[in-house]
């Protein structure tokens, strides 16, 4: 049996401790980094994995690379808009680093890896990650029962 085990890696208690900094800490404090949102499906043999990263330059600002057989999708969003209306100028500014980590089958390399760009959303095709190995039933063979018979007769004729 093949196991696949293309789930994000992520602290269990990273949720929790976010939910604490935001209820405990002042306004003002701000957190830098983000986590896009991650999907992994199956194509036949190949697995997809759906990385939402809109508005983003991904030549530029998104790296993806197989690291001791884990896919890592890692980059940088840095986003500054600009108005001016009536005098006042307002500008938002939004950035952050992310990393996403996906476990990989053990028979999948780099090789087998490819990655597009479309409409604010990167996906990874896992080339052959369902395939390889299937279970294979291995009979087990118990011990003669001749043997065992010819003992218990022995201890029979004894008593």
């Amino acid at each position: 049996m093949t196991t696949l085990t293309l789930i994000g890696r992520r602290d269990p208690f990273a949720e929790f401790d976010a939910l604490v900094r935001t209820a405990f800490a002042p306004r003002f404090v701000r957190t830098n980094g983000f986590t896009p949102a991650a999907d992994v499906t199956r194509d036949g043999d190949d697995a997809l994995v759906r990385v939402e990263l809109p508005g983003l330059d991904v030549e530029r600002d998104v790296t993806v690379e197989v690291d001791r057989g884990t896919l890592v999708v890692r980059g940088e969003r840095r986003d500054e808009k600009s108005e001016e209306s009536g005098g006042r100028v307002l500008r938002e500014v939004r950035y952050g680093a992310f990393r996403r980590a996906f476990t990989l089958p053990g028979h999948v390399t780099g090789d087998d890896l490819s990655a597009t760009y479309d409409a604010g959303v990167l996906t990874v095709r896992v080339s052959g990650a369902y395939a390889g190995p299937t279970a294979r039933r291995i009979p087990v063979t118990g011990s003669q029962p001749v043997a065992v018979e010819a003992a218990a007769t022995d201890d029979a004729q004894a008593a």
